[in-house]
C-alpha cells in the first residue's frame, strides 16, 4: 500500500525536527521512530527535501543512522559545523558525541 503524504504528516514530522536542540543530530529513523513510524525513514527525508515549502526548520540536524550527511544538501556541514558539531571525517557526523537523545525515546 502507497503511503499517502498528508499535510498532517507532513507538520508532524517537522514539529520535531523543529524539537531538535542547536549542536545536536537526529537521524531519519529516529524521527520516523518518534512519529510512530519505524519503517518510515525514507518518508522522513522526502518531507525534509521539500521543507522549505513549509517554514524554516533545522533541517541540517538530521542525518542518517551512521552519521553521514546528505548528499544533496551542500550547506549541511557548514550550518552543523556554525553549531560546534564536529566530524569524525568529512561528511559524518560523531553519533555518540552529538546524536540527540529524545526524553520520550527509549
Amino acid at each position: 500500500m502507497a503511503e499517502v503524504l498528508t499535510e498532517e504528516l507532513i507538520y508532524e514530522i517537522l514539529s520535531v525536527v523543529e524539537e531538535i536542540p542547536e549542536g545536536k543530530v537526529a537521524s531519519y529513523g529516529q524521527i520516523a521512530r518518534l512519529i510512530g513510524r519505524d519503517k518510515n525513514a525514507r518518508l522522513v527525508g522526502r518531507v525534509l527535501s521539500m521543507a522549505e515549502y513549509y517554514g524554516k526548520y533545522p533541517c541540517h540536524r538530521v542525518v542518517n543512522h551512521a552519521g553521514r550527511l546528505a548528499p544533496h544538501f551542500p550547506d549541511q556541514k557548514r550550518l552543523l559545523a556554525e553549531e560546534n558539531v564536529k566530524f569524525k571525517d568529512g561528511s559524518h557526523v560523531d553519533m555518540k558525541e552529538y546524536g540527540w537523545e529524545y526524553e520520550g525515546e527509549d
